[in-house]
């Protein structure tokens, strides 16, 4: 409940700008870093939870989503392998969908690069905190079914 609540209000805040009175710096920054990345390996939405941490940094969107897919790449490239050795039988059933979101992924990728030019810098702000708003309140939904 308290990660998503966390998430609510770091996309809340983004969306209804709030967030432009609280930027981070010097040891805050370093410890929102910390804590991001601390309750992302806990949670596993380390994507969501980057990304709430990264909005509180004056960054342009270019480097924004640089950082993001760096990151989850360094973060994929150290489970997948695992996943693959440790669950061998339940990859290897599965491996059509594995290769579909990679498919996938590349594809958003590409078109993210083409499309993230043509979106001013506020409206891309105001985006990704809609989605952690959402991801935010689909957490406490889920948490309350379970």
């Amino acid at each position: 409940a308290i990660f998503g609540a966390l998430l609510v209000f770091a996309g809340a805040s983004e969306v209804s700008g709030y967030a432009l009175r609280w930027r981070f710096q010097g040891w805050v920054a370093w410890a929102a870093g910390a804590a991001s990345g601390l309750l992302g390996g806990l949670v596993g939405n380390q994507g969501g939870i980057r990304s709430a941490a990264m909005l509180g940094f004056d960054v342009k969107k270019e480097r924004f989503v640089a950082t993001a897919t760096a990151t989850a790449l360094f973060v994929d490239a150290a489970r997948v392998p695992i996943y693959a050795v440790a669950e061998r039988r339940e990859v290897a059933a599965i491996w059509p969908l594995v290769l579909l979101a990679t498919v996938g992924t590349l594809a958003g990728t590409l078109g993210g690069q083409w499309m993230l030019p043509r979106v001013p810098e506020h409206r891309f702000r105001k985006v990704v905190g809609t989605i952690i708003l959402f991801l935010g309140i689909g957490t406490l939904i889920r948490g309350r079914a379970d």
